[in-house]
C-alpha cells in the first residue's frame, strides 16, 4: 500500500492518480484553455502553451507522487451525475511532513462549479490526512479576492470545526505581484469531535 490511495471514490466522484489517468495530450486540451487561463489568476499555475508543458507537468507530479511530497488526482463525476465520467478538474494533497501538515488544492473546470464539488473533495482530503496519513493539521487558504473559493473553504472548515487565521498579507506572488491570502486551518483534535460523515471507499 503506498502513502496515497491511487484511487477512491466520494458520493459523487471518482479520483484517480492524475498522471496514470491522463496522458499529456488528453490534459493538454484542457490546461490549454484560456479557460484554465482563468483559473489559473488565484491559483499557483498557468496556462499551458505546449504540450511539452503539460508532459513535464505530469512527469513532477509522478515524482512527487513517488517521492511522497504531492498527490494530484484527476476528477470525474460518477454515477447518475450530469456529465459523469467526464473529466472535471484535479485535486491536490500536499503534506508537509516537517510540519505535520497538509495543504490543499483543487482546480474545478466551470461546467461542474456551483454542485458542491469542492467541499465533497476537501472532506475526504481532510480524512485522508488526518487517518491514513496521521498528520495534525490541515491548513487550507486561497488568493483574497477569490470569492468562490473564499465561500467552499468556509463552508467545510466550519463543518469540521476549524479556525480562520485570518489574511496574510504579501504572502505569495503570482503573475510576478505579491497577494494577499485567506488562511484557515482545522487540527486533529477538531476533526475527531466533528459531527460530520466522510463517505470514502479506497482501492488500493
Amino acid at each position: 500500500m503506498g502513502l496515497f490511495p491511487a484511487a477512491f471514490e466520494t458520493e459523487r466522484l471518482r479520483y484517480e492518480r492524475l498522471d496514470e489517468s491522463m496522458g499529456a495530450f488528453e490534459l493538454y486540451e484542457y490546461t490549454s484553455t484560456d479557460e484554465f487561463a482563468e483559473v489559473g489568476r488565484f491559483i499557483s499555475a498557468g496556462q499551458h502553451h505546449t504540450p511539452k508543458e503539460t508532459a513535464d507537468y505530469l512527469a513532477e507530479s509522478a515524482e512527487r507522487w513517488d517521492e511522497g511530497s504531492r498527490a494530484n488526482w484527476a476528477m470525474y463525476p460518477a454515477g447518475d451525475e450530469d456529465r459523469a465520467g467526464e473529466f472535471a478538474g484535479v485535486a491536490s494533497l500536499i503534506p508537509l511532513w516537517d510540519r505535520r501538515t497538509a495543504r490543499f488544492g483543487v482546480w474545478l473546470r466551470e461546467p461542474f462549479w456551483g454542485r458542491g464539488y469542492s467541499g465533497e473533495r476537501a472532506d475526504a482530503l481532510v480524512a485522508l490526512t488526518f487517518d491514513r496519513l496521521d498528520l495534525e493539521l490541515v491548513g487550507t487558504g486561497c488568493v483574497a479576492g477569490n470569492e468562490n473559493s473564499k465561500r467552499a473553504i468556509e463552508k467545510y472548515v466550519d463543518r469540521w470545526g476549524g479556525t480562520y487565521e485570518g489574511l496574510l498579507r504579501n504572502w505569495l506572488t503570482l503573475d510576478g505581484e505579491p497577494r494577499d491570502l485567506h488562511r484557515w486551518s482545522i487540527s486533529h483534535e477538531e476533526y475527531a469531535a466533528a459531527d460530520a460523515i466522510v463517505e470514502l471507499t479506497v482501492d488500493e
